[in-house]
This record gives structure tokens, C-alpha cells and sequence, in this order.
């Protein structure tokens, strides 16, 4: 628990992935789906039966490596798993997923986790996600904080429910910079000229670009996609921007490369737990959230035995046990007083661990902070089109 590691280092959304633009540049072959009648959810739930096996599909780093809390679902269930760490970027894996999905057949898998973004949006709109039977969620209704029943990608969580999430924001070395930051405006400032970090992701720097001029990226229009993109092509063309980076922003501000980055909360919080002179923010402004969800993909062979796996893993002591590990942000609220009282009786660097877990606006943001977050733009396939190119011919230039 108290050794650092790296967290994935993979790319949470198209936009610089090769499989991402080509995705962004042919579109998605398929037929939007019209959401199922509740008739029709309420039948296709009423014919399905536990089959004692599930098959997990995951990222990365995301259970326990001994996976303890699969190991006493099994045991309490008499449901046998499966966990693959076969996700490493949501643009690839929906590459790969949508032929076999759009010919009827099966993935192989009975949850897959994926970030909300253009390849989640897709997934639902082509049918691509089941709908979740809610009556089979008794501890997902009774555990998981409002927040994560709001979710404007997923209305009343139809298709999806939370697995984790975690904060974009604005990370700055310290030996470096010695007042407080609290704007975005930082990232845009000329006294940090070639000492700047952006992210090379289009929704991620879209969504800075249009917060930065007090946009909600949420209500967005293409008008306001190309006044975010002037202001960063202005940042760029200034020289203010040292690079664009996938995950390695993370080394280039903790050695001092650059001095400040947009960033993703996890990453910088391994980074403190290290001891590295790294400080993360919510911009007063505004920052963005991005959640990991766990859905059930068309042609599932276990159904029932993955809603039950889902909503097992909203029971607040599992909840802690999995954020203990992964060290994002968890959608149960419960777990910060868990961890409290597990840090009471811990000792040495387990303690010191845990306190800093608990304290962590990183793991646990306010509700200051949660109240300036905002998640991605939603975009049709179209919308994509013309999205994608403003903000990677920022990057790519």
C-alpha cells in the first residue's frame, strides 16, 4: 500500500491514439439505436438467470493483485470469474469491439470498463450496452453518492455505473514556483513561457480551452469549440506551451521540464506519496471529472451474474478495500470514514499512507471542488468531425 506505483500509462480517449483518428476521421459504421422501450428492458431481464460465472474486463491496475475482492464475491455468490486486463485505451479497444458487436456477436466479456468520452457515447447510442435492471442494484441505490446517479453522459444511470473516478486539474513543481496557483489562467501566463505542459488529448485540452473563457464544455456549441481552439492556438503560436503530452507530463513537471501542466489528480497524488515537490489544483474556474464505468456489452452470456458482480462492489467496505488501491476518486462516500478508522489502528507507513488517502482532496475532492467539475462535451458522430480537427491540429501541428 505504501509503495508508489506507476499508474497506467495509457490514453483515455481518442483524439491521439492512431486508432482514435481513424476512428475520428471515417466515423463509426452502424445505425444509432432508439433507447428500448422499459417493456422491452423488463423482458429481456426477466428471461435472463444467474449462470455462476462472470467475466471481467478491466484496466490495468485496477483490483487488488491478489484480487481479494473478486475472491469473496466468488465465495459469497458461488459465482466463478474471470479478470482480464485487457482494456489499455478505450479508442483501441472499441476498434476492436464494434465489428464483433455490430455482426451480433460476443465480446467474450460480461463487464467492460470504459471512460465516458466519444468511444462510451458510441457504445450506448449503437446498442452496443445493455440496459441495467436498477431493481438488482440495491447497494449501488443505497451507497453510491449523488454525484455519480448525475451523470449527464448517462441519464439516471441506464447503461452504466461508476467503477472510479478521477480529476483533471492543474499540477505545478514547487521548487519552481513558489506562489500559489489557483487559475487557469496559469497555463496561459507568458512569465512560465516554454515551461508550460498541455495535454495532447482533444477533449481534454478542449474542455481547459472553453473553461479558461468560462465555457461549460457540457452546453457547448461549434462556435464556442472555435473560440477555445483560437485561444489555444494563440498559447501555442506564443510559445508558452513547452510540449503536448500523453502520460509523461507527470515526469517533465516532477523533474522540472516543466514547471506547469494540466494533470490528472491520481498521478499526482503517486507522485506526493513519493515525496516529489508536485502540487495539484482545481483551477478556480473550473476543471474537468472523468469516470470509469462498468456496463454490460450486447450479447453478454452472463447477464445476471455481472449486475451482481457490479452492485457487489458497491458495498462500502469492498468500495474502500478496491479505492485503497487504485487511489482515484470512488464513487461510494462512504469509504473516507472507512479508511479513517482503519488508519486508527494502523501503524508506521501504513498509517501515514492511509492518513494521506483520507486528507487527499485528490482521492476525496470537496464539495468546492466537485462543484467547478465538469465532464466532456457529448458528441454525435458528426459533432466528432468537426471537433476533433480544431483541437489536434493545435496538437499535431
Amino acid at each position: 500500500m505504501t509503495q508508489p506505483r506507476t499508474r497506467r500509462d495509457v490514453f483515455r480517449l481518442a483524439g491521439f491514439s492512431a486508432a482514435g483518428l481513424a476512428l475520428a476521421a471515417c466515423g463509426v459504421q452502424g445505425q444509432k439505436q432508439a433507447p428500448p422501450k422499459a417493456d422491452a428492458v423488463a423482458d429481456f431481464w426477466a428471461k435472463q438467470t444467474k449462470h455462476g460465472k462472470v467475466v471481467f474486463a478491466n484496466w490495468p491496475e485496477y483490483m487488488p493483485e491478489d484480487k481479494a475482492p473478486l475472491e469473496r464475491f466468488s465465495k459469497d455468490t458461488g459465482i466463478a470469474y474471470e479478470y482480464k486486463e485487457v482494456i489499455q485505451e478505450n479508442a483501441d479497444f472499441f476498434g476492436k469491439a464494434d465489428p464483433v458487436l455490430r455482426a451480433g456477436q460476443s465480446l467474450g466479456y460480461d463487464i467492460v470498463v470504459m471512460t465516458n468520452g466519444i468511444q462510451l457515447q458510441h457504445m450506448i447510442e449503437l446498442g452496443y450496452a445493455i440496459p441495467l435492471d436498477h431493481s438488482k442494484l440495491p447497494n449501488f441505490q443505497a451507497n453510491a453518492g449523488q454525484k455519480y446517479k448525475e451523470r449527464s453522459y448517462d441519464p439516471g444511470n441506464k447503461y452504466t455505473v461508476p467503477y472510479t473516478s478521477g480529476v483533471t486539474g492543474i499540477a505545478y513543481n514547487t521548487e519552481y514556483v513558489k506562489e500559489d496557483i489557483t487559475s487557469i489562467e496559469a497555463l496561459f501566463d507568458p512569465k512560465y513561457k516554454g515551461r508550460v505542459g498541455m495535454m495532447n488529448d482533444a477533449q481534454e485540452i478542449g474542455n481547459f480551452g472553453m473553461i479558461a473563457l468560462g465555457i461549460d464544455p457540457e452546453k457547448s456549441t461549434e462556435a464556442d469549440w472555435r473560440k477555445a481552439g483560437e485561444k489555444l492556438k494563440a498559447q501555442r503560436d506564443a510559445g508558452i506551451v513547452r510540449k503536448y503530452y500523453d502520460q509523461s507530463y507527470i515526469d517533465a513537471v516532477s523533474k522540472g521540464d516543466v514547471w506547469v501542466t494540466m494533470a490528472w489528480s491520481g498521478d499526482v497524488f503517486q507522485r506526493q506519496l513519493a515525496g516529489e515537490p508536485v502540487k495539484f489544483v482545481v483551477p478556480a474556474e473550473g476543471g474537468t471529472i472523468w469516470t470509469d464505468n462498468m456496463l454490460i456489452p450486447k450479447g453478454a452470456a452472463n447477464p445476471v451474474d455481472a449486475l451482481m458482480l457490479m452492485d457487489y462492489l458497491y458495498q462500502p467496505a469492498v468500495a474502500a478495500e478496491l479505492d485503497e488501491y487504485i487511489q482515484f476518486v470512488t464513487p461510494v462516500p462512504a469509504v473516507q470514514d472507512l479508511l479513517r478508522e482503519k488508519a486508527k489502528t494502523a501503524e508506521g507507513e501504513d498509517k501515514k499512507a492511509l492518513e494521506d488517502m483520507i486528507d487527499s482532496p485528490l482521492m476525496f475532492p470537496s464539495e468546492s471542488d466537485y462543484a467547478k467539475l465538469r465532464t466532456y462535451t457529448t458528441l454525435t458522430t458528426q459533432q466528432e468531425q468537426v471537433f476533433n480537427p480544431i483541437f489536434q491540429s493545435i496538437t499535431q501541428a
